[in-house]
């Protein structure tokens, strides 16, 4: 559908055009603040593990400074082995079908998250058991204290209702209910009134999913109250909106896979690549790139450079960092034997710097990202070649070929999935099978320490312990190039109260704090 007939069909069906300084007090509210999810609206396939579920509840929350919440949970306790939790959770909710939420549902949404095997990671997990009514224990294999991230994200889901068509249909016990979902066009949901929390100030909810540029058209022809834009459309705000940036953890960087080619999955796809398994060709890329640029060609400003998935974070390291420095990158090409060839492109044994960049082909950010990148290394001699594809056909090559990602996690586990050699393959985790043993130590410490707080210095270390890591001073693993800021459009009359600092883009972080959105018109 043509955007301009888009927006005005929503505007005359939904009635929801931006309203204007003195309109009165609103109850519905229209957002184009993404796309919608492949998997429907499922916990236990990941939707809310990067934002908040919206129709299920989760055991912790986050407030705007991200210490954790009591929201389903009331109490929490870790045994002194570490291998159990033990969760005792509110009496008064229930799901929007009405029926009570007990711990039994909490049980049966983790064991099932574990069992299916998707985009969520609870191998770690080996029971969880519910004692009473009240009482679910969390028994696992081995101390993984990034396990509470978990409490966070996975929204519970009813043991007795759930079945195949719940993404599509899904129950729960959180503010929001699905009212109708037309799929590629719009989502509405409606106020929860079983909701055990505050109700939000807003009866009904309509997502819009417009695509990028489909957004600015909407917010200039007034017909949402807030869309999220790209940093490249975001330098011109139509009258009545506001422009609101929220500072984010997600960052986009580039796999270099590390093995030498040779081998393959179980299902046959290829692992490893001979130009990127270079360790000068990695650290060349990493050094070459001028992050500054990449921030105000590709984000439009809005944004800054990344040094490492967990930039600004408590488990992150401070010291990472990476200064630009073509003629150093020059240097350490040249020392390793790759010598520019006839085209300019360096060779090195009849192998070519040469390779794919791929990247979502849907995703504007990410092709001006790839095409910039491809621009700045070519005067190295590394040719680095855009190509924008579906992800079905990126999960075909990413094993093998540099892939443009995006990723950036309220929890330290985010790094552990991205390096940990154990998790090699599984889903996009750890996507070039990256295998480190000093760094699976530091990240095996990491989750055995006693608490959040213990295990800081040990997820630091695995980026760079003095000797090695996966960061930039050590093996280089991704060229990690910038943090995006999150930047939102939002109308005149419509406060969103205090922002966290936004995980990667999936999922409608900015709803994390739907509780405190107000109509400020009168």
């Amino acid at each position: 559908m043509r955007i301009a007939a888009f927006v005005g069909l929503v505007a005359i069906c939904c009635g929801v055009l931006a309203a204007p300084a003195g309109a009165a007090p609103r109850e519905d509210l229209v957002l184009a603040i993404g796309g919608e999810p492949e998997t429907g609206f499922d916990p236990v396939l990941g939707w809310g593990a990067y934002g908040h579920p919206l129709f299920q509840s989760t055991l912790l929350a986050r407030d705007a400074g991200l210490a954790s919440q009591p929201d389903l949970a009331t109490r929490w306790s870790l045994s002194d082995d570490r291998l159990t939790w033990t969760v005792t959770i509110r009496t008064d909710a229930r799901f929007s079908d009405d029926t009570p939420l007990t711990a039994e549902d909490v049980a049966f949404t983790f064991n099932t998250a574990r069992d299916a095997a998707g985009a969520l990671d609870l191998s770690v997990l080996e029971a969880a058991t519910a004692v009473d009514a009240e009482t679910v224990t969390f028994r696992l294999r081995e101390p993984a204290i990034a396990f509470t991230e978990f409490f966070h994200t996975i929204g519970i889901v009813p043991a007795a209702s759930y079945g195949p068509g719940y993404a599509r249909q899904p129950v729960g016990s959180g503010p929001y209910k699905l009212v109708s979902w037309s799929e590629g066009e719009q989502l509405i949901v409606e106020r929860n009134p079983l909701y055990y929390g505050p109700a939000p100030a807003f009866r009904q909810l309509t997502f819009l999913f417009t695509g990028e540029d489909g957004a600015l058209a909407a917010t200039r022809a007034g017909a949402v109250d807030m869309a999220s834009v790209p940093g490249m459309l975001a330098g011109i705000v139509p009258e009545g909106f506001r422009r609101q940036e929220v500072r984010s953890v997600d960052n986009r960087g580039i796999s270099l896979p590390m093995q030498a080619p040779g081998k393959t999955t179980p299902d046959g796809l290829p692992i490893g690549n001979a130009v990127t398994a270079d360790d000068a060709i990695r650290h060349a890329i990493d050094m070459g790139i001028d992050r500054q640029v990449l921030v105000e060609v590709a984000l439009g400003g809005f944004g800054s450079p990344a040094t490492g998935p967990a930039d600004g974070l408590p488990w992150g390291n401070a010291d990472e960092t990476v200064a630009y420095d073509a003629q150093a990158a020059a240097r350490l090409l040249d020392e390793a034997g790759w010598q520019p060839g006839t085209d300019g492109i360096r060779v090195k044994d009849g192998l070519r710097a040469s390779v794919p960049l791929y990247y979502p082909a849907s995703d504007s950010t990410r092709q001006i990202l790839s095409e910039t990148v491809a621009t700045l290394l070519r005067p190295l001699g590394i040719e680095m070649r855009p190509q924008g594809a579906p992800w079905s056909a990126i999960r075909r090559v990413m094993h093998s070929e540099p892939v443009m990602f995006g990723f950036g996690s309220h929890s330290p586990f985010e790094v552990y999935s991205l390096y940990h050699s154990s998790l090699a393959g599984r889903g996009y985790m750890n996507p070039t099978f990256y295998a480190n043993a000093t760094v699976d130590g530091h990240l095996d410490a990491a989750q055995a320490a006693p608490s959040m707080e213990a295990s800081y210095p040990h997820w630091r270390a695995a980026a760079f312990d003095g000797v090695t890591g996966y960061g930039s001073r050590g093996d280089a693993a991704y060229a990690w190039l910038v943090n995006l800021t999150h930047v939102y459009l939002v109308g005149a009359c419509l406060d969103l109260g205090e922002t966290q600092i936004e995980p990667h883009g999936h999922g409608w972080p900015i709803t994390a704090g739907i509780a405190g959105w107000r109509w400020t018109c009168d």
